[in-house]
């Protein structure tokens, strides 16, 4: 007869709760797979079947109760983890959208917005755009199969274990979170430079020529200098919406090794 003891037994359910958490905090928080057009049941099945893959290869846990405090607490810090990573993925789409909005701002699309699932929120057109660009280039290039990889890093790079994070994590993601300003603002500056020109072209052209209704011919070529510019740079876009990809799962891989730190960071020198 084979019989089983309740400390065996918290130990399998916390071998596979503990990744499962880490899992479906990336999975709820990461883009593509983190959408609302997703079903809670895929995700919660994609997440118990990469826990069943993962389980049985990364280190053992800690022996712990997972119903007690230390195994509260140890939940806790693995949602928190798989929470992080896939925000800093979710920044680079974040960054992507906010040159949209920039530019959709710059063409005098603002009034143009739609409802964004992702985001719970309105967006431009434009904005729209570039996201669903981003979404396919995101699976062409198998980014979500490199992060599911990352996932599978952070269990080696950074053990469950009881022991508190490193305050170095928090400090990570609040420095790539200004990401979102300097890419949003590289990605719509030739939409932004484009419109200026044209801005500069029309105010001298209304001084030279005073009886033109300025707001009846400036919308329209603002708007088709602003399409035009962005036809031009879409096939230009690859290399750099790759180039974040790669800089998102590069931040994705170094928060886990920063929370394994035991020592805090040490703050950058002023200029």
């Amino acid at each position: 007869m084979i019989t089983l003891t309740t400390a065996e037994m918290n130990t399998w359910i916390a071998a596979l709760l503990w990744p499962l958490t880490r899992i479906l905090g990336l999975v709820a928080s990461a883009p593509l797979f983190g959408n609302t057009s997703v079903p809670v049941r895929v995700k919660v099945a994609l997440g118990v079947m990469l826990a069943a893959i993962v389980a049985p290869t990364i280190p053992a846990a800690p022996a712990a109760d997972p119903i007690s405090w230390a195994g509260l607490l140890i939940l806790v810090q693995e949602l928190l983890i798989g929470l992080a990573m896939g925000f800093a993925m979710r920044i680079v789409f974040a960054a992507i959208e906010m040159a949209g909005e920039v530019s959709s701002m710059t063409m005098g699309l603002g009034f143009a917005t739609f409802f964004d699932p992702l985001s719970q929120g309105r967006s431009s057109a434009v904005s729209q755009f570039l996201a669903l660009t981003a979404t396919m280039a995101f699976l062409a290039v198998n980014a979500h199969l490199v992060l599911l990889e990352a996932l599978v890093e952070s269990f080696y790079t950074l053990p469950i274990s009881a022991t508190p994070i490193s305050a170095g994590a928090p400090y990570e993601m609040a420095r790539w979170g200004a990401k979102i300003f300097s890419a949003g603002l590289q990605l719509s500056l030739p939409i932004v430079a484009a419109l200026l020109i044209t801005n500069i072209a029309l105010g001298i052209l209304t001084r030279a020529a005073p009886q033109l209704n300025l707001f009846g011919i400036g919308f329209p070529i603002t708007l088709g200098v602003g399409l035009l510019v962005i036809s031009l740079m879409m096939p230009y876009l690859a290399g750099p919406i790759q180039n974040l990809f790669n800089q998102g799962i590069e931040a994705s891989r170094l928060i886990p090794r920063t929370a394994s730190e035991r020592t805090p960071p040490t703050a950058a020198p002023r200029p």
